[in-house]
């Protein structure tokens, strides 16, 4: 079969430059869309559960296995799991058993202003930094107890949608009736304790007038998730349950799979529209060009290498679109940080991601020009070389 050399292709993008731009940007549209929504699913499944400790376990108040801030657990109770639980990881004698509050509060600037942000707050001991690894302070120190003094993750400003300044060592935040002071800040980069305020175990009990905690999490050492779920069991006198932390994530994001689905929905909704744009415009272009699709095909080039070549056309736009596409989508998507119930995440532009846009764009070249092509091509010679 003889095909059209490829510069034929090459040369007839420029026919018309204001159909080319259109076309160019049209798939970059599209393409930039896929990304947004592929990137909204990567990121949010790397942060609830590609980031999440293993081998850790979170033991809560049983009936509460689906929120940790429903649950309580006597404070002690982190002792006696210490204590009786074996295979348990240790340093210098130290358990990696860390007691936790979890709660999500209102925040204002003093206590008479009338603005509120909703933030995530964790009461944490010393032993949190061993059973969170991915924790480091940043700038400034540790809060001390005793001194209302909190330390605030690198997206908390996003979480309370305020400026980043607004929450630098020496700010003051108000809540639980009183005024804490930001003594630091920490990172926990891809994972959600970056959005949190941490306080002091005890000072946020003391605020709040509680003896409890939301759950204990435990790192493991040789125990499985199999020996805790037994320890449970056997002291009843307890009153807990047993969540693998990745398992406890997982779960989260079963609950959001509908958003995932309505976001997909919304992403092919709009692609589908750009697809139907592009074939009108290749319907208009190609009906243009029947006289020279006529001519072709007097020459002796078959239907075949007459599409093919229309094809490495489209291809060609929409490859140009895919590209403008996917660095429009690194620079403005890759990093952004966006609020959900359980805090932030931030949208994810990997390999990965990456190669669904670009497959989406490549497939919008070749569908939207197809139907377009055989349509021109189904005229008899003698009628397409008479075309107006």
């Amino acid at each position: 079969m003889r095909v059209l050399p490829f510069d034929y292709s090459v040369r007839n993008l420029g026919r018309s430059r204001m159909r080319l731009v259109l076309t160019v940007l049209a798939s970059a549209l599209v393409v930039l869309l896929v990304l947004t929504a592929a990137s909204f699913v990567e990121g949010m499944a790397k942060s609830l559960v590609a980031k999440t400790e293993q081998s850790n376990v979170i033991l809560l108040a049983a009936g509460s296995e689906e929120s940790l801030e429903r649950s309580q657990v006597p404070t002690s109770t982190s002792g006696v799991v210490a204590a009786s639980l074996p295979g348990i990881k240790t340093r210098l004698g130290t358990p990696y058993v860390s007691p936790e509050i979890h709660a999500a509060i209102l925040v204002k600037d003093q206590r008479n202003s009338p603005d509120e942000w909703q933030a995530v707050v964790r009461g944490f001991s010393p032993q949190a930094f061993l059973v969170h690894p991915r924790v480091h302070i940043v700038e400034g120190r540790m809060p001390e107890q005793g001194r209302d003094e909190i330390m605030v993750g690198g997206l908390a400003a996003d979480m309370m949608r305020v400026p980043d300044s607004r929450l630098g060592v020496g700010k003051s935040l108000w809540f639980d009736n009183r005024s804490w002071t930001v003594v630091g800040r920490f990172a926990a980069p891809g994972s959600v304790l970056d959005c949190e305020i941490w306080v002091p175990l005890t000072d946020l009990q003391t605020a709040a007038k509680r003896d409890t905690v939301s759950c204990i999490v435990v790192t493991l050492d040789d125990a499985e998730v199999a020996d805790v779920d037994a320890f449970t069991m056997q002291r009843f006198d307890l009153g807990l349950t047993a969540v693998g932390e990745g398992d406890y994530y997982s779960s989260i994001m079963a609950f959001y799979r509908p958003v995932h689905a309505m976001v997909w929905t919304t992403a092919l909704l709009i692609g589908l529209t750009g697809l139907f744009g592009g074939l009108n415009t290749m319907y208009a272009a190609f009906a243009a060009r029947a006289r020279e699709l006529g001519m072709l095909r007097s020459l002796g080039f078959s239907r075949t290498a007459i599409m093919l070549s229309l094809v490495q056309e489209s291809l060609l736009t929409s490859a140009a679109g895919t590209l403008l596409g996917s660095v429009l989508g690194m620079m403005l998507l890759d990093g952004r940080a966006v609020r959900f119930s359980m805090g932030v995440f931030q949208l994810v532009v990997d390999y990965r991601v990456l190669l669904i846009g670009a497959a989406a764009g490549l497939l919008m070249g070749v569908l939207g020009a197809l139907p377009p092509a055989w349509r021109s091509l189904r005229l008899p010679i003698n009628e397409a070389l008479k075309a107006a």
